[in-house]
């Protein structure tokens, strides 16, 4: 067994990694960035507040203690994957000029969890040791947690979308109204 960023053979994942860092699905990190992306108003502010938020949820109990890597393995590839159509669907629904800030949530809010396909492919995490301790650390994982998970995801998806198109009618709205009185434009006095 290897310990937080010591190199394990390429094509496994640290068995302690698995029982005790698996995290939060991935794509509940992923619909919290696009959560935090549309509320923000800049890339850098999102990107920033999106990593914490990894963190912050890695924190909270959740699902997890997979107890072997095929299992581990067994939810991490449909939660990848999951994970990017996630992101496809919400850069997509992302109004353009928010899109940047959402793309930016997003990645800030993955970007932790980079550690175990890096570990799986290439035998070691990109971050530096105490990161992976301090990531490991803040685990509170269970295996009868799943309803957590879900219900995670049933609140951030749709509280991501809200947020998109608030932002969006906001933008409107403020079009609208920026017009009024002007001649030849919407609101113009009669």
């Amino acid at each position: 067994m290897t310990g937080p960023g010591h190199r394990a053979p390429p094509g496994t994942v640290d068995a302690r990694a698995t029982r005790e860092g698996g995290g939060v699905l991935l794509t509940n990190h992923v619909l919290s960035g696009a959560l935090v992306g549309a509320l923000a108003r800049r890339p850098l502010p999102a990107f920033a507040a999106a990593m914490a938020s990894h963190f912050l949820l890695d924190a909270v109990p959740h699902w997890g203690d997979w107890g072997s890597q095929r299992r581990f393995l067994q939810v991490a590839v449909p939660d990848g994957l999951v994970s990017l159509a996630a992101m496809g669907a919400f850069a997509a629904a992302s109004p353009s000029e928010r899109r940047l800030a959402v793309l930016a949530g997003m990645a800030g809010a993955a970007i932790p969890d980079l550690d175990k396909p890096a570990k799986l492919w290439f035998g070691r995490s990109p971050f530096p040791r105490a990161v992976d301790r301090f990531h490991m650390r803040i685990q509170d994982e269970a295996a009868h947690r799943l309803y957590i998970e879900l219900l995670a995801a049933a609140a951030l998806a749709p509280a991501a979308l809200i947020a998109l198109r608030a932002r969006r009618s906001l933008s409107a709205l403020s079009r609208v109204a920026g017009t009024a009185g002007r001649p030849g434009w919407p609101g113009r006095p009669g």
